[in-house]
């Protein structure tokens, strides 16, 4: 049903390089999506969950180990878990450069990237796995289902009990997968954090207040929030601000990236309780973000522009360092763009700029701004602009 090769590259970066990293929160598929690559890439597969206290033993001689195998595609799930094995993988991969020797698993988690990037720096290809995205289930399931549920596969394929697979997703992760990352708190706290954030998603985050919350200081709740983000499960969007001479809004927006578990920690079970929450523009606002940023290549960056005058775009994709498109996400009947949109697409200097909405006409509107539907945008108009 759904082929998650197209958004990864995968296949390609097996038969290049000799290491290839596939990062992503837990839960999104990795393994199964790692062992699928493991048949097509033509190599016999040998498969170590570095959690299971028996595959990791295998690894207490690791050079004698992985020389023995090294004529096989190796899989470490979860490698995070031996962060000392990095130096190790860059030794033997000198010795013998052959593409697909390692596929490695992780969670993220800064001392992963830390550690594998300093490692094996021009020898790995880094990839990061999503969530299943609008693009991949349109044609089976309406747009809601994926809104509301989430794209955890188990959440998502799930036709019943997929909050209590919620339930234990955020317990699980506050009590045990967040302290093997290295989360330099206690469960309680990191569960506390992500309410909150919850109850911000799409607002501006402001350190003081979240810190007063938790008697902690700002400066440590902001190193919490990087962690989190780091570890796949929010997004700070960052605001656009260089070299335009206004009073513009420089704190981020944060969002939790998974609309599933967003609703889920805001008590949204229903598509009749999320159309009525007072929340539900910025719950649309963030999924679309999240279906959008997922999509682009390595070259792009987004943001979203505010300025103390009312001008204001939820979005805007930079590529190669060059602004190429601005967006405003509207979930209301009316999906007009308002003034501060237009001055804000006028002052960015944006002929590419849409109003994404989630199901809609498609049409051009005088000022410039085109109205279409998220399918839509992601189907059509996101490729014409990342080609150029």
């Amino acid at each position: 049903m759904i082929d998650r090769f197209l958004y990864t590259g995968l296949m390609g970066s097996l038969q290049h390089f000799p290491c290839v990293v596939l990062l992503g929160p837990r839960q999104c598929g990795k393994t199964t999506l790692a062992k699928a690559l493991g048949k097509a890439a033509g190599k016999e597969v040998v498969y170590l969950d570095l959690e299971l206290p028996s595959d990791l033993n295998k690894l207490s001689d690791a050079e004698a180990y992985l020389r023995g195998h090294a004529d096989k595609l190796v899989i470490m799930d979860e490698v995070q878990r031996s962060p000392e094995i990095f130096p190790l993988l860059r030794a033997l991969i000198d010795q013998d450069r052959i593409p697909a020797r390692f596929l490695l698993l992780g969670s993220a988690g800064p001392e992963l990237l830390r550690e594998s990037t300093e490692s094996l720096a021009g020898r790995v290809s880094f990839h990061q796995l999503t969530p299943f995205l609008l693009t991949e289930v349109e044609k089976d399931y309406p747009v809601e289902k994926l809104w509301i549920r989430g794209g955890f596969p188990d959440a998502f394929l799930f036709d019943d009990n997929w909050m209590e697979w919620m339930q234990n997703f955020t317990r699980t992760y506050v009590e045990r997968d967040l302290p093997l990352l290295g989360f330099p708190s206690g469960s309680r706290n990191a569960y506390r954090l992500w309410m909150m954030l919850a109850q911000n998603h799409g607002q501006l985050v402001n350190y003081s207040d979240l810190g007063k919350s938790l008697e902690i200081g700002h400066k440590t709740i902001k190193s919490y929030i990087d962690f989190l983000e780091k570890s796949f499960l929010i997004r700070q969007l960052q605001p656009y601000y260089v070299n335009l001479g206004k009073r513009v809004v420089k704190s981020p927006r944060i969002y939790i990236r998974d609309s599933g578990v967003l609703h889920y920690l805001l008590g949204i079970t229903s598509p009749e309780q999320l159309y009525s929450m007072i929340k539900v523009g910025s719950s649309w606002e963030g999924f679309v973000i999240e279906q959008v940023a997922s999509l682009l290549p390595a070259n792009c960056l987004v943001f979203f522009y505010r300025t103390h005058d009312g001008s204001e775009l939820d979005l805007v994709i930079e590529q190669n360092a060059r602004l190429i498109a601005g967006i405003e996400i509207k979930i209301g009947s009316d999906s007009r763009p308002v003034r501060g949109n237009t001055l804000a697409a006028d002052t960015l200097g944006l002929t590419r700029r849409y109003v994404v909405t989630r199901d809609s006409e498609d049409y051009l509107m005088s000022n410039g701004f085109r109205i279409c539907s998220l399918n839509s945008f992601l189907s059509y108009y996101l490729p014409e602009l990342l080609s150029g």
